[in-house]
């Protein structure tokens, strides 16, 4: 780390410890560094000629913060001049050489062109089982629009291509789609893929699956799911809500209705992890074009979202 400089004594005597540095800690203690990093090593560069790179575990601690607080790349380089919470939390002094928006931008690439984005994310999972909370029998799945810009004011003079236009309610919206699977007990997801915003629910359904459910829920997007060809003959109890005007058709206190609240406390899981996504990590806007590089950075923060979620339920380190 070097000589402590004035700096760094004026933050150690400072006496208000901020937000950041409370969720910094929190996260710190959440994510398993060591077990991502393992994930991540035979991907990234080793030494040799030329520039020496930043040591991947300060690299991923970086790429985290940018996530955290949904940052572009430059974004990024500021806020590592700029709070020295962030530095310390990611290993890096003032006084020393601070990775730069190209650097940043490398490492983003480097995830996204293997897929590694869904692999931490798996990789955060398999850390949650082992600390006993495991996928049970339930499955509930939901899927959440994500906007995208709609102006043709760029360098190609076209909107996304990859991104398409949807109606809901009474509002358009241009964009993707996430859908997810959650685990209905804990609350954890386990399942993600990514659509144009205009493609439907149900037909995504059977991909949300890890293969062992009993039950699935979802809402009254999912009417009619159990008889696709994909999911006909398979054991899975569907058990979808009604659509809005049966439900409202139906006497408060008849067991129809009863059966309907039910199934809608169990549902409420699946809106857990959108909250995260979209509210705490500010991610209901797109950040880059096509569906692969959005995945990638939705995956890990889905990840992020399993650690929070899952520390209400496990005694974490």
């Amino acid at each position: 780390m070097g000589q402590a400089t004035f700096a760094d004594l004026e933050y150690v005597s400072k006496k208000r410890v901020t937000r950041r540095e409370k969720f910094l800690a929190r996260m710190d203690g959440l994510i398993p560094w060591e077990r991502l990093e393992r994930r991540l090593r035979p991907f990234y560069p080793k030494e040799g000629r030329g520039r020496r790179p930043y040591a991947l575990s300060v690299m991923l601690r970086v790429h985290c913060v940018q996530l955290f607080y949904n940052l572009s790349d430059p974004g990024m380089e500021d806020l590592l001049y700029e709070v020295e919470s962030v530095r310390r939390f990611v290993g890096l002094r003032l006084s020393g050489p601070l990775p730069d928006e190209t650097t940043i931008l490398k490492f983003r690439h480097l995830l996204e062109r293997h897929g590694l984005g869904e692999a931490l994310l798996g990789e955060i999972n398999e850390h949650l089982a082992s600390r006993g909370l495991r996928l049970r029998e339930g499955t509930i799945v939901d899927a959440s629009l994500i906007e995208a810009p709609s102006s043709t004011k760029n360098k190609a003079g076209r909107r996304d291509p990859e991104m398409r236009q949807t109606k809901k309610g009474n509002q358009w919206y241009f964009g993707m789609k996430a859908h997810i699977g959650v685990d209905a007990r804990s609350g954890v997801v386990h399942s993600l893929c990514t659509t144009a915003a205009n493609v439907s629910d149900v037909t995504a359904a059977h991909r949300l699956l890890h293969g062992a459910e009993r039950r699935v829920w979802g809402d009254a997007g999912y009417q009619g799911v159990g008889k696709r060809p994909e999911n006909d003959g398979g054991a899975v109890d569907w058990r979808v809500a009604l659509k809005p005007g049966k439900r409202r058709a139906l006497a408060p206190d008849s067991a129809a209705a009863a059966c309907e609240r039910a199934r809608a406390s169990v549902r409420a899981k699946v809106e857990h992890p959108f909250l995260y996504l979209k509210r705490r990590f500010g991610y209901a806007k797109v950040r880059y074009r096509g569906l692969a590089k959005n995945r990638q950075r939705i995956a890990l923060l889905l990840g992020f979202a399993n650690l929070m979620i899952g520390e209400r339920h496990l005694a974490l380190a």
